[in-house]
Order: structure tokens, then C-alpha cells, then sequence
């Protein structure tokens, strides 16, 4: 089995970069010697190639910069959203954003032109800045060609 650490800095740099570094990788591919390979991208939130939160107080905007966010991961594993099979996504205050979120989410879905959606779990927490309103994870699979 082969573990890589998957970054996109071009977008977002690693959490252990930050001015208060934070020991996690963006995201990791997980080659389990079999025709797949496996991608699990840690919680991704509305942050610049700093680190610096983006877009403080607005769900819209925040939602849209972490699709953005997850899909320069995946495309640096060599995927796009049409591998993505699970997302977990984190809201700071269910009841008052779940609305805006899934507008989001439904735009970037038919934008992307994704028709089998992933599955998908939605829960209201405390996230790890107070000014972050949405954190998504994700999980993708790829079918590794053989040479």
C-alpha cells in the first residue's frame, strides 16, 4: 500500500504552514495495491493560499470557495467531483445556512455537469475558526488503469 499527500498551494497551502501551525495533511491518495485508489480530502473550508479565512460572514460565498478549494485537491490527485462517492459537510449554524449551502452546492453540481451525486451527511459544529460558517470532507475513488 502507498500513502501520497496530495496539496494544491497554488490555492491553499498546508495547515502546517499557518502563523499557528496545525499538524494535517490537505488530503492523501491511498493506493491499496488494487485497480482503485482512494483520495480523502480532510475538512476544507473558505481559505486563501495563506491560510487566511475567506469571505467572513457569508455562507454563499464561503460554500462556493471550498467546492473551489475541493476541486483543485482532486484535480491534483488526477480526479475531478465525478469521483467524489461520500462528502461529510460541516455547518456552523444548521437551521440558519443549510438553505444557502445546498443552493450552492446544487449550482456547482449542474455547473460541474455531476449527475450521480455523492452520498452525503450534513451536521451542524463548531468548527475550528469561529469566522468559518462551512467545512466540507471528502472521499473519492479513481479505477487505476493498467499499463
Amino acid at each position: 500500500m502507498r500513502i501520497k499527500q496530495i496539496s494544491a498551494p497554488q490555492v491553499l497551502n498546508e495547515s502546517y504552514e499557518y502563523e499557528k501551525p496545525v499538524p494535517f495533511s490537505r488530503g492523501l491518495e491511498i493506493d491499496l495495491n488494487h485497480p482503485a485508489k482512494l483520495v480523502i480530502l480532510s475538512g476544507t473550508a473558505s481559505v486563501d493560499h495563506e491560510g487566511r479565512s475567506m469571505h467572513i460572514g457569508d455562507i454563499t460565498a464561503q460554500a462556493r470557495r471550498t467546492f473551489d478549494n475541493i476541486t483543485a485537491l482532486l484535480r491534483e490527485a488526477g480526479l475531478t467531483w465525478q469521483h467524489v462517492v461520500k462528502t461529510t459537510i460541516y455547518l456552523k449554524d444548521i437551521k440558519r445556512d443549510y438553505d444557502a449551502l445546498n443552493r450552492v452546492r446544487n449550482a456547482f453540481f449542474k455547473e460541474s455537469g455531476i449527475t450521480l451525486y455523492p452520498a452525503s451527511t450534513c451536521v451542524q459544529a463548531t468548527l475550528c475558526r469561529e469566522e468559518l460558517l462551512v467545512e466540507i470532507e471528502t472521499w473519492a475513488i479513481k479505477e487505476i488503469q493498467s499499463s
